[in-house]
Parts: C-alpha cells; structure tokens; sequence
C-alpha cells in the first residue's frame, strides 16, 4: 500500500513540474520557441521552417528596399574562359506588399508588376526582366507549404558560423508552374531559411527561368533578411557558349538588396520636448562674419551637405563610416604633400550603387561602391581621387545650385534626373592635368604603373561593359564608345596589359573591396585571406563572381557579411585580394 502511495505521490509532483515549467503565454511560445525546445524530428524542422518563412514575408511587406541587378552576358574565350561581351544594370525600389511591385530608378517604365518572372524571349533576343531576379528573394512567397512541396532532409553543414540543415525541395505534381526546386539551407536555432540554391519550374512556354543562389543575413533579432542573389546560366565547361543564337544564352548577375531601415523623414517624438540654453554662447576663433572667400567656401559645402543629405535619405548613400575615413586618409595624404590649404576639410562619402563613378558635391567627393570595390591598391585609389580633388583645388565647383533647399524637393524615383555634376570639357582636362601634377609630388609617384594598368583594363574592357561604365550622377572613366578619356597620359605611360602575366593585377573582381550591410546600409571594407592565382582565368578583372559570405548569427559578430572562405596563401604564386589596399595614415 504505502508503494502505490508513493507512486501516486511522485506522479503529482512529476505533473505539478511540468505544469510550473508551461510558458505563461502558449501563443508567445508557439511563435518564438527558446532553443532548448524547439524541434526534434526532421517533420518538425519542416514545419518551423515554413512557419519562419511565411513570418518573413509578413514583416517584409512593410520594407522597401533597394534592389540592384548587375548582368553580364557571356562568350567563351579559350585563353580567359567564360568572357563578358555586353552587360546590363537594373537599380529599383522594391515594394514587398502584397502585390510584389518595383519602381525602377534607371527607366521610363513606372512599374514591373506585369513583367515576367527572369526575362522572355522576342524574335530570339533575350529581354532581361528586372523583376524576375527580385523575385528570387523566396523559394515560393505565396504557396511554400507541405501541400505544394515535398522535403527531403540531405545532411547537416556550416555555412561560415552557423550550423544548418539541409533539405532538397521539390514539387507535387500538379501544383502549377513555377514552383521551386533545389535545396534550401535551415539554421539551427530558429529553423530560418538562410540559403536558396535551385531553379524554378517547370516553365511556360514564352519564359525562362534562371537558376539562383540566393542568401540571407541575420541582421535582426529573428531574421534573415535577403541580401544577395547569385544567377548564372550556360554550360562553361564545354566551351560551346554561343551568345547570341537562338537556343543559347550564357551570363552571370549579382543582385543585391539594401535599404531595409530606410527612414523616412523624423519621427514626431523628435519634436515633442526642445531645450532652450540661454547660456550657450560661441567663442570659437569663427564666431564672426566669414570673409567673401571663406563665405563662397561655407555656401560650397552648404550645396554639397544637401545632396549628401538628399542621397543618404534616399538610400543610395552610405553613412557614415570607415570607408570614408580610408578615403579622406588619401586625400590627406594628398594635399599634405603638395602643401596645399584649403579653408576648410575635404570630404568623402560612399555611394551604394555599383556603376563606376565620382563626382564632388561642394566640398565632399562621392565614390561609387562599385569603383572602390574593383581598384587594385592603394595609389589607384589616390588616382580617382585625386581628379576630384583637383576639381575642388581648381574651383570648378558644379553644384552650388544646391544650396537653396527647394531644389532637394523631389521624389526618390526622380533622383537621377534631379541631380547631376558634370563638368566641362575644358574643366576635364585641366582636372586631369592638376591630378597628375598632385599625384607625382605625393607618396603614389613611385607606385602610378597600376592606375595606369587600371585603366588599361577599363579601355579593354569598355566596349564590352558599357552598364558598367556609364555614370549617372557624375564622371566616370571613359566615352560613350568605351574609350578612356580620363587621365590618358597616365594610361600611356603604364606598362602593356598581359592577361598571362599573373603578378599583373590591374583590377579586381566585383565585390571585392566593400561589403554592405543591407539593413541599415553601413558599409565596410572587407578583410579576406588571399586567393593564389594559378591561370590567367583566375583574375577575373571587373567580372561578376558569385557569392559565399560567411554567416554570423546577430550579434556574434561587429561584421554582419564577412568574406568568403578562400584558400590560404601559397608561396611563389599571385594573388588577387583587397588586402593591397592598406592606408598609410602615418602620412597625415
């Protein structure tokens, strides 16, 4: 009797234990499961996968981000492999509502909605979709479900720092057109989706779908947002690229996103309380009328902090950061050299976008993301900003318009046709000639052979890469033909262009430089171990290359979109890596 007591006795308190450890709110924990009872089974993982994946298409109906499309088509070259021969770029604002929607910077086009998903055919000639690679943000926005698809658990594999589960995809016959298929990678702690790695089928008969590599950050407490699409088509092995035919096409395109936090306007607690300090009074050495001089100097920098500030609040400016401090180093180093005083700093901000372009708005220099990202070193980067710098020495000063607020007034979508610095011919060519004299009485005198091999490159090249190569807010590098037309005196006297010549880098792939967090747009330099070099195919000069950050969860990293996992450094052997761009700011 006094066993079965005891029995009893112990099934209570089991059950009063179990009882006292049920969360407060069943709900709440349904949704956010700590990580010591989440899943158990692969059905289970399944489940809080798509669970995951429709909250993230319900918190992301309220973004707006930015999405950037870089293609290149592509012809089999049998030195240098796979060889862009024309490319194309799309820049768009996203709306990720409920009718998945995009505004289109770059276009006459007001929308894309009814465009189709990767591109269609006409006569043969493949028109290349904007849309259709944003849409390959989700495996299935609308129907990613155990009715529309099977899984299949593969293995378990680390992505950079993050243990993940991996699952291939496909669907139930009869479930439509367009349905993904591929394989697709879970983390381990909240069961999100952070990569998609397939192809969508099966096809209607006027469309094509491209194969896709698409990843996630987590940037935010919960979630992995979209930050990068990788698309290639075309067999490169084989060498039977044929551009152009009507059965065959062959490209690779980055897309990326950016934006996500994208503050419009303050917000109304802003305004509620103003303190008033009667006290405050400026003694500093400016506190008096500005001569004409340093006045033409304050209404210079006035116009330029309004275009920043228009830039950044649009989303194509990144803040404040480290980049800024590596460029202004140079810049520094530049005038400190050349024992030149302005009256007041100089300074510099990066621009999101991928073309590659300068220009300076006031007194600050805007450098295109994609410009800093293929320079091979660091006098390269003195050599694009020195012609800005000289732009700003020699007063030709495009932009003081500006100044006066209402012309800031505009929509987002009209920037590009709101804002421009161009200079004239003449303006150019005494640029050029002051940014060589700066630059052969600075530190760079003895290192210019790169720049000059740099825009070698770009003259091979342009033709080829007119998208590329096209500014839309500022200068660039060559002429609506390709041609270089920029520092042409320094091209021609850097050493001949050899593809086989392995130790000559004269530009770097895309996205070799600057790694961007999507989220609240911070951009930094990326740290990577070097890459040896073995063939000319290796260097890849301005060539799109596909993505492989190393996943970090939020928080366990200052560092939200690390590099990818490259080789280690073998002796004798070149390397192709941003890690010859080392400032020396002992020079300041």
């Amino acid at each position: 009797m006094r066993i079965w007591h005891w029995v009893i006795v112990a099934f209570l308190l089991l059950q009063l234990s179990a009882n006292a450890q049920q969360p407060a709110n069943p709900a709440a924990s349904a949704s956010t499961p700590p990580a010591s009872a989440v899943s158990t089974t692969m059905d289970q993982v399944v489940d809080r996968a798509i669970e995951r994946e429709h909250a993230l298409v319900e918190m992301l109906k309220t973004r707006t981000p930015f999405v950037e499309t870089y293609l290149q088509n592509l012809k089999y070259e049998p030195q240098l492999g796979p060889t862009p021969v024309q490319d194309h770029y799309f820049l768009g604002r996203m709306d990720l509502g409920e009718s998945l929607d995009r505004r289109d910077f770059l276009s006459k086009d007001a929308s894309f909605e009814s465009h189709l998903l990767g591109g269609f055919t006409k006569l043969f000639k493949y028109q290349y979709k904007p849309l259709g690679f944003s849409w390959m943000i989700y495996a299935d926005r609308d129907d990613f479900n155990r009715k529309t698809y099977d899984f299949k658990y593969v293995h378990r594999e680390f992505l950079g720092e993050v243990r993940c589960i991996v699952f291939d995809v496909s669907a139930k016959k009869g479930t439509g057109n367009g349905r993904f298929h591929g394989r697709i990678w879970v983390e381990d702690q909240d069961y999100n989706i952070v990569r998609l790695n397939g192809f969508y089928e099966p096809r209607p008969r006027n469309a094509y779908f491209f194969h896709l590599d698409s990843w996630r950050l987590n940037l935010i407490p919960g979630y992995w947002v979209p930050a990068y699409i990788y698309s290639e088509e075309g067999d490169f092995s084989s060498g039977s690229i044929d551009y152009g035919s009507k059965d065959k096409m062959a490209f690779k395109a980055q897309t990326r996103l950016w934006g996500y936090d994208l503050q419009k306007g303050a917000q109304d607690g802003e305004f509620t309380e103003v303190l008033v300090d009667s006290t405050v009074k400026d003694e500093s050495a400016a506190a008096q009328d500005a001569s004409p001089l340093a006045a033409q100097w304050q209404w210079q920098q006035q116009a330029g902090d309004n275009v920043i500030e228009r830039l950044q609040h649009a989303g194509l400016l990144a803040p404040e950061g480290e980049v800024d401090k590596v460029l202004e180093t140079v810049v520094n180093n530049l005038l400190t050299t050349n024992n030149i005083e302005l009256p007041g700093p100089v300074h510099t901000r990066v621009m999101l976008t991928l073309p590659l372009e300068t220009f300076s708005a006031g007194n600050t220099i805007v450098v295109s993301r994609g410009l800093v990202d293929v320079l091979p070193d660091e006098a390269s980067l003195a050599m694009v900003l020195s012609r800005e710098l000289a732009h700003i020495v020699l007063g030709h000063n495009s932009g003081s318009k500006y100044a006066f607020y209402d012309r800031m007034l505009f929509s987002d979508e009209s920037i590009y046709q709101n804002l421009g610095f161009r200079h004239l011919p003449e303006e150019e060519t005494a640029a050029d000639q002051k940014a060589l004299e700066l630059l052969k009485n600075s530190p760079y005198a003895p290192k210019l052979n790169t720049p000059g091999l740099f825009l070698r490159e770009l003259a091979a090249r342009g033709p080829a890469l007119s998208a590329l190569l096209t500014p839309h807010l500022g200068s660039g590098f060559t002429n609506h033909k390709g041609a270089v037309d920029r520092m042409v005196a320094l091209m021609n006297a850097a050493p001949a262009l050899d593809p086989n010549k392995l130790d000559q880098i004269a530009a770097l792939p895309l996205g070799g430089r600057v790694k961007l967090n999507p989220w609240d747009d911070h951009a930094e330099l990326i740290k990577t171990t070097p890459v040896s070099i073995t063939s000319a195919r290796g260097k890849m000069p301005l060539e799109v290359a596909p993505f492989f950050p190393r996943l970090t969860r939020y928080r366990a990293v200052v560092n939200t979109a690390a590099a990818a996992n490259a080789p280690t450094e073998s002796a004798g052997e070149s390397k192709s890596d941003g890690s010859q761009l080392r400032v020396d700011t002992s020079r300041n």
